[in-house]
């Protein structure tokens, strides 16, 4: 799995696009994690960052965190998984989610093979410990977390060369055309084949996708 460079076209794709504070993304976690698991050898997981709300520099309004707490609650009913609603978003909470993607890239760039368990850190520490990802303090402790204990980690993610990756990875999300998250678009010898635009099961998926691997 790649995050910074295009996946070999002789293999099967399967473009993941995704915002580490998406609640939906959040509730598609064990979803993408089986998927990955049981076609490891017969798909390439492309992990992308699709940019929800990026570079986002005012406060909250009240009435914004309602409708974002009634969709965490939807997402809840329908997935089963946790979220903590006591005192989440507090009040002058700046919803940016261009850190918390970059720092998926990094990690992406120092230890491939982290980059999902490291998402789902950050997915659980905001939904499930009102911890404030947008923090770099936070990202950093949520690094060390996965094991990796890794000095170049803070300069890399700091880095302009990061700033710019971030925002290619949000340009190739609206060149595939992708307006939500999750994302799931397979890509194999017959073309680009839209699995999802937002939440599905594993057994819906695992049917589709049988199809076109197999």
């Amino acid at each position: 799995m790649s995050l910074n460079s295009s996946p070999n076209s002789s293999q099967a794709v399967l473009w993941y696009f995704a915002d580490p504070m998406c609640s939906w993304c959040w509730g598609f976690s064990p979803v993408i994690t089986a998927i990955k698991q049981d076609f490891a050898d017969k798909l390439k997981l492309a992990l992308t960052m699709g940019g929800l709300r990026p570079d986002e520099t005012q406060a909250m309004s009240p009435s914004l965190r309602d409708d974002i707490l009634h969709h965490w609650q939807e997402v809840a009913r329908l997935t089963g998984q946790s979220f903590n609603f006591d005192n989440a978003m507090p009040e002058g909470f700046i919803y940016n989610t261009e850190p918390a993607s970059r720092a998926v890239i990094t990690m992406a760039m120092r230890k491939p093979e982290l980059t999902m368990d490291y998402l789902k850190n950050i997915q659980s520490a905001f939904y499930t410990e009102n911890i404030d990802v947008t923090l770099t303090d936070n990202l950093l402790r949520l690094v060390e977390q996965t094991g990796l204990k890794d000095l170049e980690f803070e300069r890399i993610f700091n880095s302009t060369e990061l700033k710019e990756q971030t925002h290619l990875h949000f340009q190739r999300s609206r060149e595939f055309g992708v307006r939500g998250f999750p994302t799931l678009i397979l890509q194999n010898d017959s073309g680009d084949h839209v699995l999802t635009r937002g939440y599905k099961s594993y057994t819906e998926l695992k049917k589709e996708i049988e199809t076109l691997v197999v």
